[in-house]
């Protein structure tokens, strides 16, 4: 018992992080991909780099969104790249 009662620290210890650390981490990395599947023509956002644009086409298959930047200036930029999505346009009916 008393081999136990010295590891009980240690268990604490890793419940603490988990919950403090590891779930929040894994909640957000979920919203971000969640965010970035529902990407649409339209919205505008900011890549990791800093850039802010208005995405002109999403490519499914591949990954990537067309973004452009200025008028007539488009990049090609990984979903995963998106940091956020500043105004989201409303659904097609």
């Amino acid at each position: 018992m008393d081999a136990f009662a010295q590891f009980i620290p240690i268990i604490l210890i890793l419940i603490i992080f988990y919950f403090l650390l590891i779930r929040p981490q894994q909640q957000k990395l979920k919203a971000h991909q969640k965010m970035v599947e529902n990407l649409r023509r339209g919205d505008e956002v900011v890549t990791q780099g800093g850039l802010k644009g208005k995405v002109t086409k999403v490519k499914e298959g591949e990954n990537e969104i067309e973004v452009e930047l200025a008028k007539g200036m488009s990049v090609r930029v990984v979903q995963s790249t998106i940091a956020d999505v500043i105004n989201k346009t409303d659904p097609v009916k």
